[in-house]
């Protein structure tokens, strides 16, 4: 892999470059991150899956991403269709955890209203720390119920799940970073909400074409566009990946 913009450079070691940026967390919540994977022409998936996206470098990238947050933030879709386990980091992600002063492996958090989730699905059954599971009042009271054996269970918001009062529990529980990996509409509600602090891009050097791909940010639209700054470009596989950072007054 290499650096193609603003200093170009080969890289040695992505996740040491990765994990260089300062994260400042804001007082009240956690700095996000959000990680997507898109088409040339702007699909976020094929066949209904990211998986068709990427090559090794974006498997290697993804993993030094998931390396430096302290929470992995998912919805349940995402969850269901791309088939979650546990993250799993190498021994040299470990141990570079931990030397920052973070647990070994970052816990998963999955945003969901209705709660329809497995209890015996390996991202549970296999956890090293139980997964927080956010959602909010209207949610059922049976599954959630069954989710409190094997999850933290996180009630907020009435009708939906309220994303700012999710981060400032996960941020009282001493996350500083959070990982988001979509879907669009969870995306979406975080960009709505001013709550994206950092957006990561893998461009993929494919041509979808129509369908039902979607795009990575869906539903309804901020009242203005949200400004963001290139930090770096860099280039693998043939894929290109892109670090913004939110612009703010």
């Amino acid at each position: 892999m290499r650096r193609i913009w603003p200093d170009p450079a080969p890289v040695d070691d992505v996740v040491a470059l990765v994990a260089s940026p300062a994260r400042p967390a804001p007082p009240e919540r956690p700095w996000v991150l959000v990680n997507m994977i898109a088409s040339l022409d702007g699909a976020v998936t094929v066949d209904g899956r990211s998986g068709g996206l990427g090559r090794p470098a974006d498997r290697a990238v993804l993993a030094a991403l998931r390396g430096v947050a302290d929470v992995v933030l998912a919805g349940a879709g995402t969850v269901r269709t791309e088939g979650y386990g546990p993250p799993r980091p190498s021994d040299a992600v470990r141990a570079a955890r931990r030397t920052r002063g973070q647990a070994d492996a970052p816990r998963l958090a999955v945003v969901s209203r209705s709660l329809v989730l497995d209890p015996d699905a390996p991202l549970f059954r296999d956890a090293e720390a139980p997964p927080y599971v956010l959602t909010c009042e209207a949610a059922p009271t049976e599954r959630r119920r069954r989710l409190e054996g094997v999850a933290e269970v996180v009630v907020v918001g009435d009708a939906s799940v309220d994303l700012a009062a999710a981060l400032a529990v996960l941020r009282e529980a001493g996350t500083e970073v959070v990982c988001c990996e979509g879907g669009p509409r969870l995306n979406g509600d975080l960009v709505t909400a001013d709550l994206v602090d950092e957006w990561d891009l893998t461009i993929s050097p494919l041509l979808v074409g129509g369908g039902d791909a979607g795009r990575a940010a869906a539903g309804a639209a901020p009242a203005r566009p949200r400004a963001a700054e290139l930090a770096w470009l860099l280039e693998g596989d043939g894929l290109l990946f892109g670090r913004w950072v939110r612009t703010r007054p």
